[in-house]
């Protein structure tokens, strides 16, 4: 029996959403070897649930106050290996461990996607329309793609949006400053206490159970899952103006982005390529071994997935500015190097190939005075150094042996392009694919010809053959990879169109890769 359906007889008692007993949401994590599972409750559980895998007991980890959040780590698995799983005597559901990283695999398929994040109670100021795609919406657009059966997920970035300080610089409050947000949370944030144990708890709570909890529910649970966090995850727009700037995250900005991972969604597993030591990795305070930034998604010899988030250690040293650090660029440029697998995917929070003017971006690109997006204008703060580390990844990519592709999100569009040409790069021997993977929750005011005044275009230095050019759509991309190929299907739905043709989607756009 294969991966594909061992997952579907997972799913089809709860391909509908239907939750688990008592549970309002699941998300776990695999690698050959390991599981860990992130859910919470309806409500309070004073007794220590436990998790049956398989034959074996294992203990929830409280990661709240009241008990209603839990972790359930499992390690010492069997590879390649589905697990019956029962939590509490409720109902099962099956879970597999992948390949072990030596084994041959001949097909894997991922989902992938961005900006799922979202309150739906937000309307757009003086009328009654929501803001952001509705959570059934979201969730429909989820059992759409789940229909594919993919092995895994991968969520770039963008998981909450409630930005407590900066508004892209128009003079609206930011999402968590509004009037309806401040009632629905009923107070503020005290930015000198501990998130965890602190009145603060109940607000990122009220804040961002709608927003993952309850868009996810249980519709993951056999679907191993990855989530890279990007700006609005440390709960602020990334915004460089005159009146401050937003990143690096300060410490509170910090504290919000951990607690919301460690109550919601699950940090990466260890990788035995990936070296423990870099940031945000082995932390005193989660479990074994976990990183919270830098991840690997590895299925036997045949795929490895470098996923990063190019905002918690972002330096502003000029020249010698960072996205990621000196040692995490270091393990990216050494696993395209020497990977044994046959495809290595970069998948960084921040797009490749594409600009919308904004500050936080590896391109100088902004909106002149005449509306024009390129760089006849400075951009305000902006670092060289985050090109110059673009530049040597995307060279790295390039020169190896293997199909150079880049898996980003953030810019809130479905795109395909091949980059031929990097300044005075010459990159045409094995062009650099970059893949805009298509927001789930992005409504009217959202998308960047309506924020920014300009859709994405090509950035400034760059050629690229665009099969895909930027598409403002919702949607979602799923990718079959063989032992030689890519297979790319790009499926597309906007507010505005019925809900209900969601169920019946087709890929609006499909193309293929091969080396």
């Amino acid at each position: 029996m294969t991966r594909r359906d061992w997952i579907g007889i997972g799913l089809a008692a709860g391909v509908d959403g239907a939750p688990l007993t008592g549970l309002r949401h699941l998300l776990p994590a695999a690698t050959h070897e390991r599981f860990l599972i992130k859910a919470s409750y309806h409500a309070p559980v004073r007794k220590t649930p436990e998790l049956r895998v398989g034959d074996r007991r294992v203990m929830g980890q409280r990661t709240d106050s009241d008990g209603q959040f839990w972790l359930f780590d499992a390690p010492g698995l069997r590879p390649d290996t589905a697990y019956s799983l029962r939590l509490d005597g409720g109902e099962p559901w099956t879970l597999r461990t992948f390949a072990p990283p030596d084994a041959t695999v001949e097909q894997f398929r991922l989902l992938v996607y961005t900006c799922a994040g979202g309150h739906d109670a937000m309307t757009i100021e003086g009328t009654q329309n929501p803001y952001w795609v509705s959570i059934p919406a979201r969730r429909a657009l989820f059992m759409r793609a789940l229909r594919e059966k993919p092995d895994a997920m991968v969520a770039i970035g963008d998981h909450v949006y409630w930005d407590l300080r900066y508004g892209r610089g128009t003079g609206r409050l930011p999402i968590g400053q509004q009037p309806w947000a401040r009632a629905l949370m009923g107070d503020d944030f005290d930015r000198s206490l501990p998130v965890i144990g602190t009145r603060n708890e109940t607000i990122l709570k009220r804040a961002v159970d709608r927003q993952i909890a309850e868009l996810y529910g249980t519709l993951f649970r056999s679907t191993p899952t990855h989530f890279i966090q990007d700006d609005h995850d440390y709960f602020e727009n990334d915004e460089a103006i005159a009146t401050g700037i937003s990143f690096p995250p300060d410490d509170f900005m910090m504290r919000l982005a951990r607690a919301t991972q460690h109550l919601y969604f699950p940090e990466h597993l260890p990788n035995a390529d990936r070296p423990a030591g870099l940031a945000g990795a082995s932390a005193g305070d989660r479990a074994s071994g976990l990183s919270e930034c830098y991840g690997t998604l590895r299925v036997g010899r045949l795929a490895e997935l470098l996923l990063y988030d190019c905002r918690r250690f972002q330096t502003l040293q000029g020249p010698h500015a960072r996205l990621v650090p000196d040692n995490t660029e270091e393990w990216l440029l050494r696993r395209m190097a020497s990977s044994p697998a046959r495809h290595v995917v970069n998948v960084p929070s921040m797009p490749i190939g594409w600009s919308a003017g904004k500050w936080g971006e590896w391109y100088p690109d902004v909106l002149d005075d005449n509306g024009r997006l390129g760089v006849a204008k400075v951009k305000y703060f902006w670092q060289e150094g985050w090109r110059s580390q673009h530049d040597r990844l995307l060279t790295a990519s390039s020169q190896s042996d293997r199909l150079a592709v880049f898996l980003s999100g953030d810019l809130h569009a479905l795109a395909h392009g091949a980059i031929a040409r990097n300044g005075r790069l010459d990159l045409r021997g094995n062009p650099v694919h970059s893949v805009l993977t298509g927001p789930v929750s992005t409504g009217p005011r959202g998308w960047p010809s309506a924020a920014r005044g300009t859709p994405p275009m090509v950035a400034t230095g760059l050629e690229v053959k665009e099969t895909l050019a930027p598409l403002e759509h919702n949607g979602f991309t799923i990718i079959d990879f063989t032992r030689d190929r890519m297979d790319f299907r790009m499926y597309s739905w906007k507010m505005g169109r019925a809900e209900t043709e969601i169920d019946g989607l087709e890929p609006v756009h499909r193309f293929s890769l091969a080396r």
